[in-house]
């Protein structure tokens, strides 16, 4: 067996940054910026009002200005302002020439094309400067992954397209003779599959492109065949068949077809038996079979190498600290990932850490994680947890 830290350094090796593809602007959320934005433009290109109201040249209480014309957005006034004279102005609309700053509508009294200013005038100006956002040359560097925010500067800085990269296509393999597809009617020896099920939301959610390939049963001909389903996938993952049983036969099959290993078994719980390698163009890792096994192998493993292969960092998933709400004993051989609860109190393990409890994985939201022998701890002690 070999430590987390190692596995995760030979499945980096194996990830490689995917190439990059151009996308339209409204389609970008979520994907990940590969290369860097300039803005086309100044923003605002002119200096723009900020409130309602009358663009003057100069401001005194009392004064009375003649309004000589209107400046909306989309609509500027095509002239300039003089002393004693103003242009009625909107939120946003170009700021007349010779205009120094918006009264606004609140201390003006109009009567016909006259104005008169206010008493107690507010200090203003209400005129933001050209530029005032960003200028034209402002970049968006990358590797970013692009949010909503992200996706409204873009479109104010004009980028109609993106280069971003590319998304990663992922097959997803249960195997399992006692396996059947949720909606399908079980045998009495027979589960619903459902780790593929939480490792496809994963996946999507990292941003990747994963399908799910028939499910394969416990003989090498049915494993060799949906394995040749893959077809152009950029990483294979199964789930299940990784372990060392008699009917345990994802790394043999997976041998023959030409797997070049990278390593076998991870000094972890849940999770031990973990493999990976290279099968073809595509990067493979066997997943135990557990569902809890399988969906935290996918927070520590398979997370990292979709970051990895979108071009972001190749580094662990980050890790928190916390306080404990309730003490832990002394922890074994193997670095452990229980599932937990946090709070305002801080963080609680569950008492069942079984990993066939998937009603436990969905009540917790964070994965302690105790190093291999890490002594036992007491309440309000600091310890690292994966947010989940």
């Amino acid at each position: 067996m070999i430590p987390v830290s190692d596995a995760l350094d030979r499945l980096f090796v194996l990830a490689h940054p995917l190439e990059a593809e151009t996308v339209p602007l409204a389609q970008a959320a979520g994907r990940v910026l590969r290369e860097a934005v300039e803005a086309r433009r100044d923003q605002p290109p002119f200096p723009a009002a900020s409130m309602d109201g009358y663009a003057v040249s100069g401001a005194v209480a009392g004064q009375s200005c003649t309004v000589i014309g209107e400046s909306a957005a989309g609509r500027r006034f095509d002239g300039a302002v003089g002393p004693g004279q103003a242009v009625r102005i909107f939120t946003g609309a170009p700021v007349p020439e010779g205009a120094t700053r918006v009264v606004i509508q609140e201390d003006v009294t109009r009567d016909g094309d006259t104005i008169t200013l206010g008493q107690d005038l507010d200090p203003g100006p209400y005129i933001r400067p050209a530029g005032y956002d960003f200028r034209a040359g402002h970049r968006m560097d990358a590797p970013r992954i692009l949010s909503a925010n992200d996706i409204a500067l873009l479109a104010a800085m004009n980028a109609p397209q993106l280069r971003v990269t590319r998304q990663p296509r992922v097959a997803l393999i249960s195997t399992g003779d006692e396996l059947v597809m949720p909606g399908d009617t079980p045998g009495p020896d027979q589960i619903l599959v459902s780790n593929t099920f939480g490792l496809h939301a994963m996946l999507r959610a990292l941003g990747a492109a994963p399908r799910l390939l028939p499910i394969a049963r416990d003989n090498a001909a049915s494993l060799s065949t949906v394995l040749g389903l893959m077809d152009d996938a950029d990483l294979v993952i199964t789930i299940g068949g990784a372990s060392v049983g008699d009917h345990d036969l994802v790394a043999t099959v997976a041998g023959q077809m030409g797997l070049e290993r990278a390593f076998h078994k991870v000094a972890m719980r849940p999770g031990k038996p973990l493999m990976s390698g290279r099968l073809g163009n595509a990067m493979m890792i066997g997943l135990p079979g557990n569902p809890v096994s399988a969906m935290v192998c996918g927070h520590v493993f398979v997370a990292p190498v979709i970051r990895a292969m979108l071009g972001l960092d190749a580094a662990p998933a980050p890790r928190r600290t916390a306080p404990l709400a309730a003490p832990l004993p002394a922890n074994g051989p193997r670095e452990h990932y229980m599932r937990a609860a946090l709070d305002a109190d801080g963080l609680r393990a569950f008492e069942r850490q079984d990993s066939s409890l998937l009603s436990v994985l969905g009540a917790a939201n964070a994965l302690i994680v105790r190093p291999p022998h890490a002594p036992a701890c007491g309440i309000g002690e600091g310890v690292e947890y994966l947010p989940l």
